[in-house]
């Protein structure tokens, strides 16, 4: 092994070392990310790469993520392609920025990954969102732009300013106008010199009665004036502040007045007496109050008999009522006619003659779902009447007996329309012991407080 250490073998193993270095040193300076690892390939087409140079970085977010591997004409338009590194994530979404890198043309790639739920790019595949701003072509072309624009204001104004073409744009007009209203301030400033002198006076005038107003030192002048204004202001924020004082002594609970606004005992009856204010009134409004008018055609009668009661319910299985009647045959009296035919008297005519009367009726009644039973004044009579609901409600049948000397036994059915509106009928007087047995049929109207409250609103059924 004599070789091994020989001159030429040891020369040739550093030739070997350094060059080995060099390269993995150029490996790790470079910013071709295929060199090292696993990359991706892109490509897009762009209508100039002017500015563009192979081999140089593609970033994003100005990071160096990639290179440009190649640059070639395809229809008419340069394509670029790219390598960038493997774990970049672009998705169909990305975007290609060619942006400029100086005011001397030169230009770099920047990308954006593009939306992250959207699919991944294939390797290989287009790029299709193109974006060229910043280039030094299109500032020069801007610029130009500008440059016109202020060619064409310049010979406008220039236009506007001259004799010929003082009329034909806005801005020779408005000089127009202008030198035509300086030229008549100036004709009438010079027309009316003596009057302008007499305004000037009459403000000289005016400016000095302010100042002997304001430096007027007397009793009434404004200097006393001001400082008395000046002490009641400050009197003002004297009795201010006694009454932040007071206030303050309030609420730490000083003097009578403090330890009455604190004393919880004074607030526990306060609150006590709103309480029971409340429930009573809360009691109040419980209580349903129902107004009822009915009117019944007495057919063997040949009358209408009237009636209108009210009805106070405080709960539900209980109400009162009370009532007036205007009964047509309130009062019957019969008349005898006698005659004398061969000295023997006979009876010739009977007459019964009917009376109105005002009749009262006080009642108390126990509801027992839809029975009830009722008892009290009936027609200024004590008696007893018993009411049963069906028909979902609508109809009721009633037998009352009242007048208990002569007693009077009446049956009636009441059905109920709408909106309070029903139909009765019935026989009253069955047994005739009064004499004013009648069939019935009429009509009437029953509303409670809610259906006044209804009526009375502007949510009224009517």
């Amino acid at each position: 092994m004599s070789w091994v250490k020989s001159p030429e073998f040891k020369v040739g193993l550093l030739v070997v070392v350094v060059g080995s270095l060099i390269a993995f040193m150029s490996m790790q300076v470079s910013e071709d990310p295929s060199y090292l690892g696993r990359s991706k390939k892109a490509w897009f087409l762009i209508k100039t790469a002017g500015g563009l140079v192979k081999n140089s970085a593609v970033k994003t977010a100005g990071i160096p993520i990639g290179i440009i591997r190649e640059i070639t004409l395809q229809d008419g338009q340069a394509r670029v392609d790219i390598t960038v590194k493997s774990d970049v994530r672009l998705t169909v979404s990305a975007v290609v920025e060619v942006q400029a890198q100086g005011i001397l043309g030169d230009k770099h790639i920047e990308i954006f990954a593009g939306m992250p739920d959207d699919p991944p790019l294939p390797d290989g595949a287009q790029i299709l969102n193109i974006k060229d701003k910043g280039s030094l072509d299109n500032l020069v072309s801007e610029v130009s732009e500008i440059s016109s624009s202020l060619k064409s204001v310049a010979s406008v104004l220039k236009e506007s300013i001259s004799d010929d073409g003082s009329k034909k744009h806005i801005m020779g007009r408005i000089v127009s106008n202008i030198e035509k209203l300086t030229g008549d301030i100036a004709q009438m400033t010079g027309d009316n010199k003596e009057k302008i002198g007499e305004i000037v006076d009459q403000v000289h005038d005016v400016t000095t009665t302010l100042s002997d107003l304001v430096n007027d030192k007397s009793e009434d002048g404004f200097k006393k004036s001001w400082a008395k204004a000046v002490a009641s202001l400050q009197r003002i924020d004297s009795v201010l502040k006694n009454v932040d004082d007071i206030t303050g002594k309030i609420n730490r609970g000083e003097g009578t007045i403090g330890k009455l606004v604190n004393d919880e005992t004074t607030v526990d009856n306060l609150n006590s007496t709103i309480e029971g204010f409340s429930g009573m009134i809360e009691s109040a409004n419980r209580i349903q109050t129902g107004f009822d008018f009915h009117a019944d055609y007495l057919g063997d009668i040949k009358a209408t008999k009237s009636t209108v009661g009210i009805r106070i319910q405080p709960g539900l299985d209980r109400y009162y009522y009370l009532g007036i009647i205007d009964d047509p045959a309130g009062v019957v009296e019969r008349e005898k006619t006698t005659g004398e035919t061969n000295g023997v008297s006979q009876s010739s005519s009977q007459t019964k003659t009917f009376y109105n009367k005002t009749k009262f009726s006080a009642m108390f009644a126990k509801n027992f779902y839809d029975l009830t039973v009722r008892g009290g004044l009936i027609e200024n009579q004590g008696g007893v009447g018993i009411d049963y609901l069906f028909f979902r409600r609508k109809m009721k049948v009633s037998f009352e007996a009242f007048n208990f000397g002569e007693t009077n036994l009446r049956a009636q059915a009441m059905y109920s329309l709408v909106h309070g509106f029903y139909l009765l009928g019935g026989v009253q007087d069955i047994l005739n012991n009064s004499q004013s047995r009648s069939s019935y049929l009429g009509a009437g109207l029953y509303i409670t407080n809610d259906d006044l409250k209804v009526l009375l609103s502007s949510k009224s059924p009517f």
